[in-house]
């Protein structure tokens, strides 16, 4: 059974990590492009994630936690995320 929790993100600057999808592709040695392909997105899509400017759906989040072989929560900086 999959339960969705809802989130919100606390961001007062937005230089801050909360979003780990960069550091996480860096830690495995992939880049933007690799997901994008993965994903079937565009690359400058990933690239927002990656910047912080956007996020993804929750959908990808998972999604991009299994091709990165992670649990979903390695994918967010904790500091920056309250649950609800």
């Amino acid at each position: 059974m999959i339960i969705f929790v809802a989130i919100t993100f606390y961001h007062p600057n937005m230089d801050k990590d909360i979003i780990r999808i960069k550091v996480v592709l860096a830690e495995k040695e992939r880049t933007n492009k690799w997901l994008a392909e993965q994903l079937g997105c565009a690359p400058t899509t990933v690239s927002k994630w990656c910047t912080n400017v956007c996020q993804p759906p929750m959908e990808t989040y998972l999604r991009i936690a299994k091709l990165q072989e992670i649990e979903i929560d390695e994918l967010l900086n904790k500091k920056y995320v309250t649950s609800i």
